[in-house]
């Protein structure tokens, strides 16, 4: 039994043939290497601030420390949909239709346990966010990835969605503004895709990540729309807005009968998020949108700078809408996504993610996050214009 060919069989296939995150993968390679610049993980460079640290630490010091409610304190709860009804104008009841969950991750792994059966269909948009079809299989459920393209700026294309539903098709996961691309829908394709969901009796699970990190005018959410609170599921968490990565703290909003269920699979694993971290989060809510838009202030100037110097390079990269991240094109330099990076990285001592990992869709593109300083940015696109050049046999 201590031979590991023997221990291997004992694993379940089905997470057996799990590929490794290949964003993990990578930053493992940049892990063993010294004075790189980091565009790789899309975390915040801000520390969470200062209200909501003393928010923790005043926490523990009247010694809260004890379980919570499986759905989490009833102030957050209420906090949490005083917010939703308030910046996105959905209406939830926090005794029953909100769950508090150890970070968003947490909360789609549990939407996705509740509502899949074996061979259920979930479509869902690449490029996109790596756990998404793995979260799918390991529920048993079946990903269905439609490709989205550069031409249309990342936009989900409604007809193309409609073309992947077929009488397995369970519901839709929407990410917008989007992880890797930055992308938004528009109104129009919003109303579509609710359309094609009250017609076909599918479920979504809109994934709100990155919704106050929106430059523009903000989409409302599919959830807002004539009857779509009632099969939406509405994902969100503290993590990005308000820098709060470490806390692990997010939550979903839905009809009462999914929010028991998910509540279930949460009882029987998590059983509660921290109370410090929820404690932290309801000042966030309550007080953080200040400081909250000040970073996002920080991230627009960043943004102009980073996609300035792309284009200037000879790197097509679209403006994006949302999220701290650029997609440039990089089909130019004849190299594929992940060669660009390792190269880049090695040579440069730049780390960028290479779009593959996002899907199939996302190869000749790689992933370059702004949530790092100014003066990185602009030492890293020094670099990247060298090694472009280089490879192009540009002086």
């Amino acid at each position: 039994m201590n031979d590991s060919k023997s221990l291997r069989k004992h694993i379940a296939p089905h997470i057996a043939e799990l590929p490794k995150s290949g964003i993990r993968d990578f930053f493992e390679l940049v892990n063993t290497m010294d004075d790189v610049i980091s565009l790789g993980i899309g975390e915040p460079d801000f520390v969470t601030p200062w209200t909501i640290r003393e928010a923790a630490i005043y926490s523990i010091e009247k010694g809260r420390t004890s379980y919570t409610s499986n759905l989490g304190t009833m102030s957050l709860r209420k906090a949490i949909c005083d917010y939703v009804n308030r910046e996105y104008h959905i209406s939830y009841c926090p005794k029953n239709e909100c769950i508090v969950c150890v970070g968003v991750s947490e909360a789609f792994d549990l939407a996705i346990r509740a509502i899949t059966s074996p061979g259920d269909e979930i479509i869902y948009h690449e490029p996109c966010y790596v756990s998404y079809a793995a979260e799918i299989r390991m529920s048993h459920g079946v990903p269905v990835p439609v490709s989205t393209y550069e031409k249309n700026h990342f936009a989900l294309d409604p007809e193309d969605l409609e073309r992947a539903v077929t009488p397995k098709t369970k519901a839709i996961i929407l990410n917008f503004p989007c992880n890797p691309t930055g992308a938004t829908l528009t109104m129009e394709q919003t109303e579509r895709i609710a359309e094609i969901a009250r017609k076909h009796d599918l479920l979504v699970l809109a994934d709100h990540i990155y919704s106050e990190l929106t430059y523009g005018e903000k989409t409302p959410s599919i959830a807002s729309l004539p009857g779509m609170k009632e099969r939406t599921i509405f994902l969100h968490g503290f993590s990005k807005a308000f820098a709060m990565t470490g806390f692990r703290i997010g939550y979903a909003c839905g009809p009462a009968d999914v929010i028991d269920a998910m509540m279930k699979v949460h009882q029987y694993s998590m059983l509660c998020a921290s109370i410090t971290a929820q404690d932290a989060a309801e000042e966030a809510l309550r007080n953080g949108e200040n400081a909250m838009l000040a970073m996002k202030n920080e991230y627009a100037n960043r943004r102009n700078v980073i996609v300035s110097r792309l284009n200037g390079m000879g790197l097509p990269c679209l403006k994006p809408e949302g999220s701290f991240y650029v997609f440039p094109n990089i089909t130019s330099t004849g190299m594929s996504s992940k060669d660009f990076a390792v190269n880049l990285l090695n040579r440069k001592k730049v780390a960028v993610v290479p779009g593959s990992a996002f899907g199939t869709c996302g190869e000749g593109y790689v992933r370059c996050s702004y949530a790092t300083s100014l003066e990185g940015i602009r030492t890293a696109m020094d670099r990247m214009e060298e090694f472009v050049k280089e490879v192009r046999g540009e002086k």
